[in-house]
This record gives structure tokens, C-alpha cells and sequence, in this order.
């Protein structure tokens, strides 16, 4: 295909650049596809996942954790790769195009088969697919800008984090509907579809992206320079380190999370006004007078993405403008905001999980206010940190560095896999039982935090942005 049928670098313009609303939706659906499987894959596994034999497998909890947790660091750890082949040899849209396909073939697998050769070469596929486009995506918000409209990478950046919480949100209260009504091939074939028309869209808008091309040895000259080896140290042990520790509490919000909350009283919404009252009367009038929702134990994660949206603007506006008024509020600032802000967040669980030990049976409610506090945390690491990682990154490093970024994910699931395998006892209980294991993590998180505040202080770094192509240019 002719190159020249494509932008190569950004125009000048105050204005934010045409492919934005495309690469959103596109992301709202490829987000999607990937967090309806997240939303269902821990009770898919202790509850449908079959043996070779076609048996049930019959998964522990600790199981179930240290498996979702492992496909969680593939999917994060993979992205290193695609940093590789889009900043040295095929650019970040072809790297996206390919690998959006595997992703693609990977939920056709586990639809069609839910055994272990399904579930493991299509889990396979998904975190190979997923992971490679990754930092390709991120990266592609910030290559559509240049010098003239910079300061509306970061509106940018968090509107692309609003459109992925848009898929996460639809994904994760629908999908669990679709496994407990029509079971798990309905479950997985819906997100693939989603997946395909999330490829679709990325296809159509691609004359009107910013085509930032490969790097080829430069990459590999810039990244192995003094320049490209300071600012890969600087970001991994300033920053990817530290916010390791925040996602390895924030992805078992998909795992252990989940199974806690098969433990209690599900009831989202539980009214029964009197007929005899104004608005009895009025709400019986289309049988609204009485209600009872109960929620599946996987739908409650769609409380996260819910709340991302509502937040973003909350904090863009108003919390983080408030206070800059007390103190200039930089990403790194924000970033150590976030992780004290996040410890009632698994303060919250141990003291459910105490209750549930004795008997009880909490409300959802309380695990609710536990997303209320992790998501606060997530908007005020993940954002200022996705955003930070691409100023950081010279030129030719956008995708690698992104990637890196990405590995923190990583890293914070290896770390609860590994910790799972470990106090795992060989009747299949947990060393780190009930209420222990959350407050180990909350622990964990508090110490992060004092210990981030004390190193980001010596933190030195410099700006990068992508050059613009010459006004009257249209390559």
C-alpha cells in the first residue's frame, strides 16, 4: 500500500486531531471484548471449565486466583513485544491490524471449545493479541498530537481512559447476564464479536490517523544510548516499581474480589413503598412500587468502570483544580495521592471477609465502597501514569516505554500468582487464610506509598513530543 496515502507526522493545529473519536469508539469496543472475558473468567473457571475428559475441574479459590492472575501478567507482559515490532520494523497500525486478527481467533477458540485445549490456546491467542496492541494504542493518542495542540494530550489521555471504561462498564454488567442465562460459548462469542467490529473501525479510520513510521535501528540506537538506558532506569525504579504494587491489589479485583462476593447477600436493590403513600400509588401504576434486584457476583465489577467515568471528569474539573490551589499538583504528585487513597480499599474486604467467617452474610453494598476508594486510586495512578510514560519516552521509544509501563500491570500479577502458589496448602487452603490475606495487601500498599513519596523526590527527567510536519503538508 502506498505510504504517501497517509499522515506521517502531525499537522499544526490547536485543535484536537480528527482520528480521536474513532480511535475511542475503537477502543470502547476492543475494551469490551477483553474485560466481558475478565468480567467472567474466575467463575468461568471454578465453574464451567471443563477437563480434557469433559468433567468439571472442580478449581480451588487459590486456584482460580493464581490462573486468572497468570493470564493477567501474559496480557501485560506481552506488550513488550509489540513495543519491539512496532517502533523497529512494521509501525504501530500494521502491529495493531495483525495482532487485533489473534486476538480475534483466540475468542473463537475458547467459544468453540471449553476444555483445556480450548481455553488454553484461545487464553493463548487473547493475551498474545491483546498484549501486542497495547502499547500500540496508547501510544497512537499521543503520536496524533504535535507541538502546536499539546496541551490536549492530557484531556486526551483521559478521555481515551473514559472510552476504555465505557466498553469495561457495558462488558462486565452484560457478560456475566450472558454466561448465567446461555452459558459460556454465548459468553465468549459475543465479546469475539465485539472484538471483529472493533477491528473493523480501526481499518476505516486508518487515512485519517497519524502514521508515525518504524524506527527500524534507530529504535535500537536510541534505546541502548545513555539517554534511552537513564530513561528506562528512571522510569522502572522511580515510578513502574511502585505503581507494580497498586495493580497487584487492583487485578484481584477480577479474582478474588469476585469470589468473595459469591459469599454474600447480592441484593443491589430492595424497596416496597405503600400504596397508600403518593408515590406508592404513582410507582404502582407501572409496577415499581415494590422492587428486588439481585446482581450476579461478576457484575459488581462493573462498579469500577462505572465510577471511572463518573470520576475523571470529577477529578478533571474539580478535586485536582481545588488542589492546585494548596500545592502545584504534578503526575507524580497525583500518582502518590493515589496509593493512600487506595488502602481502605482492601481494609474494606478484610473486615467482609472477617464477617463472613462468622457467619454473616454482608451486603454488596460494602464491597461497593471498596471500589469507590480503588477506583479513586486508579484515576490518580493509571491516568497521570500513562500520560507521564509518554512525555518521558523519547521519539523513536513511545511504544517501547509504554509497554514498560505496561509491565508494571504485569509485574503486580506475577507477584499475586506467585504469592498464591506459595501459600497454598497441599489440601488446597490458603496459608494467608480469611481476613490475613487482605491485610497483608493493605499493608503492602501503605508501606509502597511512604517509600514512593521518599524516592520520587530525586526523580530527574525531560519532556518529549512528536515534531509536526509542515503546514501545507498532507503526508
Amino acid at each position: 500500500m502506498n505510504k504517501k496515502e497517509y499522515l506521517t507526522a502531525p499537522l499544526p493545529s490547536k485543535k484536537t486531531p480528527q482520528a480521536m473519536p474513532y480511535i475511542l469508539i475503537s477502543e470502547a469496543g476492543e475494551r469490551y471484548a477483553f474485560y466481558s472475558l475478565m468480567a467472567i473468567l474466575a467463575i468461568f473457571l471454578k465453574d464451567y471449565f471443563l477437563t480434557r475428559s469433559g468433567e468439571l475441574a472442580n478449581l480451588s479459590e487459590t486456584q482460580v486466583t493464581k490462573y486468572v492472575s497468570l493470564f493477567q501478567w501474559a496480557c501485560y507482559f506481552t506488550p513488550l513485544l509489540g513495543a519491539l515490532i512496532s517502533d523497529m520494523f512494521w509501525g504501530k497500525f500494521k502491529t495493531i491490524m495483525i495482532f487485533a486478527v489473534v486476538f480475534c481467533v483466540g475468542f473463537v477458540a475458547i467459544t468453540l471449545d471449553q476444555t483445556y485445549l480450548g481455553v488454553i490456546s484461545g487464553l493463548f491467542l487473547i493475551a498474545t493479541g491483546t498484549g501486542i496492541i497495547k502499547p500500540c494504542l496508547s501510544a497512537n493518542v499521543g503520536d496524533q498530537f504535535g507541538s502546536s495542540n499539546q496541551h490536549l494530550i492530557s484531556k486526551a489521555y483521559n478521555l481515551f481512559y473514559w472510552s476504555v471504561n465505557i466498553g469495561a462498564t457495558f462488558s462486565m454488567f452484560i457478560a456475566p447476564i450472558i454466561l448465567d442465562k446461555y452459558g459460556p460459548k454465548w459468553a465468549f462469542g459475543t465479546s469475539g464479536a465485539a472484538m471483529v467490529l472493533a477491528t473493523l473501525t480501526y481499518w476505516f479510520m486508518r487515512k485519517k490517523l497519524v502514521h508515525i513510521p518504524p524506527k527500524g535501528a534507530g529504535f535500537l540506537k536510541e534505546t541502548l544510548s545513555k539517554e534511552g538506558l537513564l530513561v528506562i532506569a528512571r522510569l522502572f525504579f522511580f515510578l513502574y516499581l511502585f505503581v507494580a504494587v497498586f495493580w497487584s491489589l487492583f487485578n484481584q479485583t477480577m479474582s478474588k474480589w469476585v469470589l468473595q462476593a459469591q459469599q454474600m447477600n447480592l441484593t443491589f436493590f430492595n424497596w416496597s413503598l405503600s400504596k397508600e403513600t403518593f408515590w406508592g400509588k404513582a410507582l404502582s401504576l407501572v409496577s415499581l412500587d415494590t422492587v428486588k434486584w439481585d446482581i450476579l457476583p461478576e457484575q459488581i465489577q462493573a462498579v469500577n468502570s462505572l465510577l471511572v467515568i463518573l470520576m475523571i471528569p470529577i477529578f478533571t474539573y474539580i478535586i485536582y483544580p481545588l488542589i492546585n490551589k494548596v500545592f502545584p499538583l504534578t503526575a507524580l504528585r497525583k500518582v502518590a495521592l493515589g496509593f493512600f487513597i487506595s488502602i481502605p480499599s482492601f481494609a474494606i474486604p478484610a473486615w467482609l471477609e472477617g464477617r463472613i467467617d462468622s457467619g454473616e452474610l454482608p451486603s454488596c453494598w460494602w464491597q461497593v465502597l471498596a471500589y469507590v476508594f480503588i477506583t479513586s486510586g486508579e484515576v490518580m495512578i493509571s491516568i497521570p501514569a500513562l500520560e507521564f510514560s509518554y512525555t518521558q519516552a523519547p521519539k523513536k521509544m513511545k511504544s517501547f516505554i509504554g509497554s514498560l509501563y505496561l509491565l508494571s500491570v504485569s509485574l503486580g500479577s506475577l507477584f499475586v500468582a506467585a504469592l498464591n502458589f506459595f501459600i497454598q496448602n497441599p489440601d488446597g487452603s490458603s496459608k494467608l487464610d480469611g481476613p490475613a490475606y487482605y491485610w497483608f495487601f493493605t499493608g503492602f500498599l501503605a508501606i509502597t506509598g511512604i517509600l514512593f513519596c521518599i524516592v520520587v523526590q530525586f526523580y530527574r527527567g525531560k519532556t518529549y513530543i512528536q515534531e509536526e510536519a509542515p503546514a501545507e503538508s498532507k503526508e
